[in-house]
């Protein structure tokens, strides 16, 4: 399989033109044509859709993207372990992430991430739902939780503290647990598949039930619901990081810390070679979040 009809492949994918596409590896369009058939008639496939004005990935076709793109990683990647050509990561990275993480601390980040590399596209999807990321054919997922997954390798990007909160107008009515042990007596907010908390206590390890008439599957929505007056409740600092310089949210219980092994990891299938792209990805966010994130300073 000729690694250039390949590289071709990808760029009318993005392009969806086969002159433009051609044109962006100095081939005419003839030669860009010739080459897309010449790779249909190996795999015995139809990979495009053409019409007069552009062309369209079939089926077949997106299912062979990810696999060509792969194929092109590695030959960068091996190249550039020996020296050969230039480590310039290319392609479309495809990305999965949390709703409000991704709302907060992925999407303002992209501009600079396409400025220092300019020859990659992105392609985000948010989710709360854990994705299958083989199925789904995402590079690379961020995740809060730890991982449980043995097929999936976790580079952490940076920590998560997660704080237990209220507002004002909360505490001013109905006053300001002490202890873990208290907000068995208050109205709390939390995660739909969240049950209880953990704190670390001088006598160890405390779990506490939650009682409470809300739960919402999203984090963001936690924390608007307790800013306005709902409910305490537990959240993640990334989150809650501007209500409590506004004054909109106080942190509580803080002689109480609460016990929680999560962070922010960047996830990638252990089956596929460290792309170029995936490691560009990685090593930007990480620089960008930094050890102790902004959101904590």
């Amino acid at each position: 399989m000729n690694n250039e009809h390949l590289r071709l492949f990808v760029r009318v994918a993005v392009t969806q033109n086969i002159s433009t596409a051609g044109n962006d590896l100095s081939l005419s369009p003839p030669v860009a044509s010739m080459h897309i058939n010449k790779l249909e008639d190996e795999l015995g496939v139809k990979l495009l859709y053409r019409t007069t004005r552009k062309v369209s990935l079939t089926e077949e076709g997106r299912e062979f993207l990810p696999h060509a793109e792969e194929v092109l990683n590695a030959i960068d990647s091996a190249r550039a372990s020996v020296g050969a050509g230039s480590f310039t990561p290319q392609g479309t990275i495809r990305v999965a992430a949390p709703s409000s993480f991704a709302r907060m601390h992925i999407v303002p980040a992209l501009k600079g991430f396409i400025e220092q590399y300019p020859a990659l596209k992105v392609d985000l999807r948010q989710s709360d739902s854990i994705v299958d990321m083989v199925e789904g054919g995402f590079d690379i997922a961020i995740r809060n939780a730890p991982l449980n997954d043995s097929t999936l390798v976790a580079r952490k990007l940076t920590g998560d503290q997660r704080i237990i909160c209220a507002s004002p107008e909360y505490i001013t009515k109905h006053g300001e647990p002490s202890t873990p042990q208290e907000l068995l007596n208050h109205q709390s907010i939390t995660l739909s598949n969240l049950h209880s908390w953990n704190f670390n206590t001088p006598d160890g390890l405390k779990k506490i039930k939650i009682k409470g008439s809300i739960r919402i599957d999203n984090g963001e929505s936690i924390r608007d619901a307790s800013i306005n007056g709902i409910g305490i409740t537990l959240c993640s600092m990334w989150c809650a990081y501007k209500a409590l310089k506004k004054g909109q949210l106080i942190q509580i219980l803080k002689d109480y810390p609460v016990q929680s092994d999560t962070a922010i990891w960047a996830v990638y299938p252990s089956s596929r070679l460290l792309a170029p792209k995936v490691r560009a990805f990685i090593d930007y966010f990480k620089a960008y979040y930094g050890d102790t994130p902004y959101w904590e300073k």
